[in-house]
Order: C-alpha cells, then sequence, then structure tokens
C-alpha cells in the first residue's frame, strides 16, 4: 500500500475525529438502536432503520480514519526548505488579475480549498512542486488556463 503523506495538524485532525467516533458517537448510536429496539416491530420502525444506517456510516467511516492512520506518513514542514514540495506554503500571484493567494500543499484527507490547503494531486499543486520564487506556471483550471507567479515559499 502507498502510504499517505500528512503534515502533523493533518494527522491530529484525523486521529481525533477517530477518537471521537470510537468514544462518543459510536456508544451514542449503541444506546439509540437499543432504545429503538425496546419500542417493538423491528420491520416498522423508522427509528430503528435511521439508527442502523447510521451505525453503517460511523462504522465505515471508522475504518476509513483507521486506514489512513495506519499509512500515515507524516511530515513536519518545518524540517524543509528549498523549492516547493508536500508541505510548502505559497504565496502566488494570478498573472492575469494580480489577485494573490496563499496555499500549503498538504495530502488529500487534509485538503480544504476553501481554507487554503491545496490537494497534493491537484492539477496546481502538481505544477507548483519543484519551482522556485520568481518561476512562473500555467494551469488548466475548470475556468479555463491560469498563469501564476510564485512570490514566496515558507514551510512552517
Amino acid at each position: 500500500m502507498e502510504k499517505i503523506p500528512l503534515t502533523r495538524a493533518g494527522f491530529d485532525k484525523i486521529d481525533a475525529e477517530l477518537k471521537h467516533l470510537k468514544t462518543v458517537e459510536r456508544p451514542a448510536i449503541i444506546e439509540a438502536i437499543s432504545e429503538a429496539r425496546a419500542h417493538g416491530d423491528l420491520s416498522e420502525n423508522a427509528e430503528y432503520h435511521s439508527a442502523k444506517e447510521k451505525q453503517s456510516f460511523i462504522e465505515g467511516r471508522i475504518k476509513e480514519l483507521e486506514g489512513v492512520i495506519s499509512l500515515a506518513d507524516v511530515i513536519d514542514p518545518t524540517r524543509l526548505s528549498g523549492p516547493i514540495k508536500f508541505g510548502a506554503t505559497v504565496d502566488l500571484v494570478d498573472e492575469d488579475t494580480e489577485e494573490k493567494k496563499t496555499y500549503q500543499i498538504v495530502g488529500e484527507y487534509e485538503a480544504d480549498i476553501e481554507n487554503g490547503r491545496l490537494n497534493i494531486r491537484s492539477p496546481l499543486a502538481r505544477a507548483l512542486i519543484g519551482k522556485e520564487v520568481g518561476d512562473s506556471i500555467e494551469v488548466q483550471t475548470p475556468g479555463g488556463e491560469k498563469a501564476y507567479e510564485i512570490l514566496r515559499i515558507a514551510y512552517h
């Protein structure tokens, strides 16, 4: 199996979600199933079927997170430097609109474009890997081709 790159913050967030699911959500859904069972006929018991469906989702998510954690390769960006690589925080300027953007390149399980965390497998991240300050890149996006200049690279 291929290792899954994660920052320490990303790993900690996944680990916290897993612990919450195991210690809070799982016991709560077991209790809800038990209560729904006490209401009698299970074939027409909507509460029971809803609780069982939620239990299935929770168990699936637990298995997924356990898999991610078992394959996690936690990378500390503060120990890195040089050209852009996993963990880098990059300041870019759109060469057409002059709009500035900041992204950190992270693993797919911690990616969140709305908060500036860019999936390492995304076209933009792939175009940035190996580049340095002052370099220009062109990326095909859903909105068309975009050109960016790299203003700053930081590892923190």
